[in-house]
């Protein structure tokens, strides 16, 4: 249920900044608070006087709970790992000189999570009704003490904090089929969500290319599901066989350590679709009767349960050893991309619809997801479904997760459901987070902090009754593209800040100024747990006038970065620029060659981003990265991936448009060029694209694997060149291919199309250039 925000008067001050005789309130305006806290508390407000804490302030419990006590010692130890600051922890009534944790029945936030926080001059009190708003409490308390990336003692300045979330369902979702994780990993994650108060940790378990929980009735689930076999296994840094799943021990581990830190963790049983692993596992289950592999595609599968007693006996037996396992009251069945084409394809499945009564397969599937439901309502669980559910028709007891954007959260709310707000691609940290050509592996369209922090879980299309059915909004880590936590890590921070206070704080309070100011402090707290956060939002853009440069050999150079924040600092002789190189004031001009690089500085002197480099000199202007040249027109599908699917690095990425292999090369002025060079690369074609298959372009081809075809300015222009692609089966991964271009004059763009077999690889451009006469790099 939405919750209203908590704002006193001078709460409603910190918003309008307006002043009123009398008032005693913060110091401090939305946007410009001096607290660099994330997510931001509903009220703060500024006292008299300071309070130091270092190594001889106590914690001191002020009751008897083990929960205080707990609290304590997490506060305790975290500031001890990131200040260096090693408080003692002692129970005790209040004390002068101390930090006091007191649950109070009559603590004056009365709302669940709720927490009051008061510095004076004499100590620190953190008071709450419940445990997990003590929790909370101490955590704005850290944050409080963690202001920059020093160590040792901290001045607090006098503050009075009143505090409680606006939504309760505040969560992140990591997929654990595709890629896995260790527990170290995922209780790593689980801290991250603690710090920033998201509460649920929704784990998705089961999918086609991996089952990932033991099920101690079904051990074919993880002896077979649980690997799967990755294309040209054993070669090229591809493992052998790929998978793993996590023992009911370590569930049960990782279940306590989020529940100590106030996460529920919902399980995701993926149903009736998304089945290949549980089908490759026990053949019965699907509705061939054959045994598929675990898949390697990523994308949409066809397989599906069957929808016999039998199935249903199996995915009950299922659900009994999760529900044993996971205390959540909700349990998500996925239920999303369930192509129907093999029950439609089967005359028993065929005829159970037509003696169910129902209509079409879309009814099947809501009487499958009811069915499951009803047997989770039995033993007191909630059913939790993606959007698709609502197709079918489902019980008004399931809550909806919207993702297909919010139709789904509109439709199911003015339905009477609960919903919760994930949709794509605003919410989808696989979404890269800049278009920058150093930018890591994911999906485009971009979904960058500044979107994140913007987004408004309650669509305005709801009435008051209809948003007391929104329970918050999740953002989704599917990791397809994210083979280690490292990758998880930098699609996840710094967007997680920008989450947990759409999530957390008063919508009203949300500036975006304010919170890029707070940010630099939570980069010295990831700093200090080696959280391999992104600077995608704050590194240095450097933009200049390509035709100039050339024509020319002078530009004008524009600095920036993607957030609009911080201090640009820049050098021409390709030092590493610090905050005594030139400050960037407006657009500067350089003559070739130059190698201009620049980084971003907070105010308070510290690094936002890592140094962006550019070099310009004729070469490196008639050479354009794959990642930097769009589609052809026609499609706006694109990725970029890894050069195998389980490549560990980071780097290199490469720009792919599944259903046309076509890019295009910028207009260059073509005078004096005579070749063109091109370093490619293969890569696998793993993608299960159901009824979109036949969106993919087909171009017929003269030799046998295909060719690299570059036509003058328009893909249906002049070919230039034809360049063969070598046989896959005997040459690397990456090659190059070289050829003559005729004379041309004047400026042109270049399209480049791959016409290779759509039956077999993929094929990506890295660089493109072009030289004069007949000279090759």
């Amino acid at each position: 249920m939405t919750r209203r925000p908590f704002l006193s008067l001078c709460g409603y001050l910190l918003v309008t900044t307006t002043l009123v005789s009398g008032l005693a309130c913060a110091t401090h305006t939305a946007g410009t608070t001096p607290y660099s806290l994330i997510p931001l508390p509903a009220q703060i407000d500024a006292g008299e006087g300071r309070f130091t804490v270092d190594a001889h302030t106590p914690i001191v419990v002020a009751d008897q709970s083990g929960p205080a006590r707990h609290v304590a010692d997490y506060l305790a130890d975290l500031l001890a790992r990131t200040r260096g600051l090693r408080l003692p922890v002692r129970r005790g009534a209040m004390a002068a000189d101390a930090i006091v944790l007191r649950l109070d029945p009559h603590a004056s936030v009365t709302d669940r999570e709720g927490y009051a926080l008061d510095v004076t001059p004499q100590g620190v009190e953190i008071s709450a009704r419940d445990d997990a708003g003590l929790f909370y409490g101490a955590m704005t308390l850290w944050q409080l003490l963690t202001p920059d990336a020093q160590h040792g003692s901290v001045q607090l300045s006098a503050v009075h904090i009143r505090d409680q979330p606006r939504f309760v369902w505040r969560g992140l979702m990591l997929d654990s089929a595709r890629h896995f994780q260790s527990v170290a990993e995922i209780e790593q994650l689980l801290d991250q969500m603690a710090q920033h108060k998201l509460n649920v940790f929704h784990w998705h378990l089961t999918d086609d290319q991996g089952w990932r929980i033991q099920i101690r009735r079904y051990p074919e689930l993880t002896r077979i599901g649980a690997w799967r076999t990755p294309p040209d296994a054993g070669h090229d840094d591809e493992p052998a066989r790929y998978g793993g799943f996590y023992t009911q021990e370590q569930i049960r581990k990782i279940v306590a350590y989020a529940s100590a830190r106030h996460i529920t963790v919902v399980p995701e049983i993926d149903m009736p679709g998304h089945a290949q692993a549980a089908v490759a596992a026990y053949p019965q289950l699907g509705v061939t009767g054959k045994r598929p592999l675990v898949s390697v595609d990523w994308g949409v599968n066809p397989y599906l349960y069957n929808v016999d007693d039998s199935s249903f006996d199996f995915i009950d037996h299922i659900l009994d050893e999760v529900m044993a396992l996971f205390p959540s009251k909700y349990i998500h069945v996925g239920g999303d991309e369930a192509v129907k084409d093999q029950w439609q394809a089967s005359p028993a499945v065929q005829a159970k619809m037509h003696a169910l009564g129902l209509k079409d397969e879309d009814a099947l599937q809501g009487w499958f997801i009811n069915r499951i439901g009803q047997y989770l309502a039995a033993h007191g669980r909630q059913l939790v479904g993606w959007d698709e559910i609502l197709d079918g028709g489902v019980s008004a007891d399931a809550t909806v997760m919207s993702w297909r954007g919010s139709k789904g959260a509109i439709q199911a709310a003015q339905q009477g459901h609960d919903v919760v707000l994930s949709p794509a691609p605003d919410l989808y940290f696989d979404q890269l987070q800049s278009d920058r050509a150093d930018e890591t592996a994911g999906r485009i369209p971009v979904r960058d902090l500044a979107s994140v922090y913007a987004f408004e879980p309650v669509p305005k299309e709801l009435d008051a009754a209809q948003t007391a059915h929104v329970l918050g909004a999740q953002a989704n880590v599917w990791t397809e593209h994210m083979p280690t936590m490292k990758h998880v890590e930098h699609a996840v921070f710094p967007r997680l800040d920008a989450l947990s206070e759409v999530d957390w704080s008063p919508a009203v309070l949300r500036d975006w100024n304010g919170f890029l100011g707070r940010l630099p402090a939570q980069f010295a707290r990831y700093r200090a747990q080696d959280i391999g956060y992104a600077d995608s939002a704050f590194a240095s853009d450097i933009r200049i006038d390509r035709g100039a440069a050339l024509a020319s050999g002078t530009t004008q150079v524009t600095l920036s970065n993607q957030a609009g924040y911080g201090e640009l600092h820049y050098t021409l002789d390709g030092h590493a620029p610090d905050r005594r190189a030139p400050a960037y004031q407006v657009p500067f001009e350089v003559r070739l060659p130059v190698t201009i690089r620049a980084a971003s500085f907070a105010s308070d002197g510290s690094v936002l981003a890592a140094p962006s480099q550019r070099v310009l000199d004729r070469a490196s202007l008639f050479s354009v990265g794959g990642n930097e040249m769009p589609n052809c027109p026609g499609s706006d599908f694109r990725l970029r991936v890894q050069p195998m699917p389980d490549a560990t690095s980071p780097a290199p990425v490469y720009g792919i448009n599944v259903f046309n292999a076509c890019q295009l090369y910028p207009a260059t002025p073509m005078d004096g060029i005579a070749r063109i060079h091109v370093d490619a690369v293969r890569l696998e074609r793993n993608y299960a694209l159901a009824h979109d298959a036949k969106l993919v372009v087909s171009r017929p081809h003269s030799t046998p694997f295909g060719e690299l075809v570059v036509h003058q300015d328009q893909c249906t222009g002049t070919v230039l060149a034809t360049l063969p692609l070598p046989d896959p089966a005997h040459s690397a991964r990456r090659f190059t291919l070289d050829a003559a271009m005729p004379a041309q004059q004047g400026k042109h763009a270049l399209c480049l199309i791959y016409t290779a077999p759509i039956d077999g690889p993929l094929y990506a451009l890295d660089r493109v250039a072009l030289m004069p006469g007949a000279t090759k790099p």
